[in-house]
């Protein structure tokens, strides 16, 4: 799901997602629209969400810095770190943060993780119009610990296999089926391929992460290429596989008044749309 490259920029560029006219990629994480808030209120103590690691204050990464400061308009309104807790990141794991955008969650995934740890940024080739120097501004000469990986999501080759404790794709699932202005249809890359890869480069017992825009149940796969949105039962079917289980879920972004009905763009829902957040564990 995506946004016009003024807008996106304006943003900072956030996480991933695409969408018509003009593309851009994802929301919280992924090039979403974002809200204007203010920062995450600080708190010296650990947090108690589930997934988060024992002892580790989630609070400790949102500090003030020489982050874009768009970023700290965003933290609140996605609630980026009860995200966090859920997705379970902690010190010295290895994240591959797929449809990356601007890397809100880079940066978070990467001062958790911290010097012991790794993490890949990835976004197709068909972001570069509206990334610009969004990617190397983020992290060139700052996160010493994040690889850049600019390829189609069923190509993750840059990623060993089973090296990732972590995989989180937010806001951008439904891109798969979803093709930029000016790009070939498939360019975004091949569903099963994507998720065959997701697999490959997880470690048994590691975790999948996905956030997405909620589509009526029953919907078809094309819709997220129509109104940006998918049935979550598609993601799970596939996760399932390929060798994954749900293991957890929650109703953190949900809002039951949104039908599913209109394009995530459209003023009547923008930004308040119902999001489904699925954990899976890699068999």
């Amino acid at each position: 799901m995506k946004y016009a490259l003024t807008a996106l920029i304006a943003c900072g560029l956030i996480t991933a997602c695409t969408t018509p006219p003009p593309p851009a990629p994802p929301e919280p994480a992924t090039l979403s629209p974002v809200e204007t808030t203010t920062p995450a209120a600080a708190s010296s103590a650990a947090p108690a969400e589930p997934g988060a690691p024992e002892g580790f204050d989630y609070d400790s990464v949102f500090g003030q810095d020489d982050r874009p400061a768009a970023d700290y308009d965003q933290y609140e309104v996605r609630k980026s770190k009860d995200v966090l807790a859920f997705t379970g990141v902690a010190p010295g794991m290895t994240v591959v943060d797929l449809e990356a955008g601007g890397g809100m969650y880079t940066e978070l995934f990467s001062r958790v993780v911290g010097d012991t740890g790794k993490v890949y940024m990835q976004n197709p080739p068909a972001f570069d119009a509206f990334l610009g120097d969004a990617v190397g501004k983020r992290v060139d000469g700052r996160l010493a610990n994040v690889t850049k990986v600019k390829a189609a999501f069923d190509d993750l080759s840059a990623v060993p296999d089973a090296s990732a404790d972590l995989v989180t794709w937010l806001l951008g699932p439904h891109d798969l089926w979803y093709t930029p202005d000016g790009a070939e249809p498939g360019a975004m890359g091949d569903p099963d391929g994507a998720f065959a890869e997701i697999a490959r480069v997880t470690r048994p017992g590691g975790s999948f992460v996905v956030l997405d825009h909620m589509a009526p149940p029953g919907s078809p796969a094309t819709t997220g290429g129509d109104t940006h949105r998918i049935d979550k039962a598609i993601l799970i079917a596939m996760a399932e596989a390929n060798g994954f289980t749900l293991t957890d879920e929650s109703d953190l972004l949900a809002n039951a008044d949104d039908d599913g009905s209109l394009n995530v763009f459209d003023p009547a829902i923008r930004r308040k749309t119902n999001r489904f957040l699925l954990k899976f564990t890699r068999n």
